[in-house]
């Protein structure tokens, strides 16, 4: 089984930027990737997606603000997250895709 671990969240002001990364026990190469966030309160909602030739897809009210890249060498997932705001904040997950979840990290959007 895939272990994944995330890190990179914490508190930041809204317009701010964090850079989240999952780094996976095994080789990601050819695997899925994806970023899943769960808000208090609220089902766990998907983010954003890398395939393993490198296209990707974004829920709608992350496109243009979040980016999501791979680098296969590292077995690394990165999302790149922008312009952040306070509804951007939430616990979020790295996913191998019908696979293996992350524990998780907080990412905080507030003044």
């Amino acid at each position: 089984q895939v272990q994944l671990v995330e890190s990179g969240g914490g508190l930041v002001q809204p317009g701010g930027s964090l850079r989240l990364s999952c780094v996976a026990s095994v080789t990601i190469r050819l695997y899925s990737m994806a970023w899943y966030r769960q808000a208090p309160g609220k089902q766990r909602e998907f983010v954003a997606r890398i395939f393993s030739g490198g296209s990707t897809s974004y829920v709608d009210s992350v496109k243009g603000r979040f980016t999501i890249s791979r680098d296969n060498a590292k077995n690394t997932v990165y999302l790149q997250m922008n312009s952040l705001k306070p509804e951007d904040t939430a616990v979020y997950y790295c996913n191998q895709v019908g696979g293996s979840w992350g524990q998780g990290t907080q990412v905080t959007v507030s003044s």
